[in-house]
């Protein structure tokens, strides 16, 4: 079994290791190619942090909203649903535009 591995003074192991590292490294850098990105005062801000943002902006107006109708008190873990709303509009906004 040795043997088998170690033809022609291991150059075959060495040459599939550096096959397959250098195919991993194409893999890791294919997906840096073109992420989405916003030009903010000139800086560049991955696009998912804006979608964060506007994602919380609409939970505290969903809040305001819940709170002038008096729906807010029938809400009942409020740690657990302010959180998640804002995951849904957060991704919401990242599916709708960058999908």
């Amino acid at each position: 079994m040795i043997g088998r591995w170690k033809t022609s003074g291991g150059s075959s192991i060495h040459r599939m290791t550096s096959i397959g590292m250098s195919f991993a490294a194409m893999l890791l850098v294919a997906g840096c190619s073109r992420a989405p990105s916003f030009n903010i005062l000139g800086s560049f801000f991955p696009s998912w942090i804006v979608c964060g943002l506007i994602g919380i902006l609409l939970t505290v107006t969903m809040r305001w909203v819940f709170v002038r109708i008096k729906f807010e008190q029938e809400l009942s873990p409020l740690i657990l649903v302010y959180p998640c709303l804002t995951a849904f509009f957060t991704f919401t906004l990242w599916l709708l535009f960058f999908s």
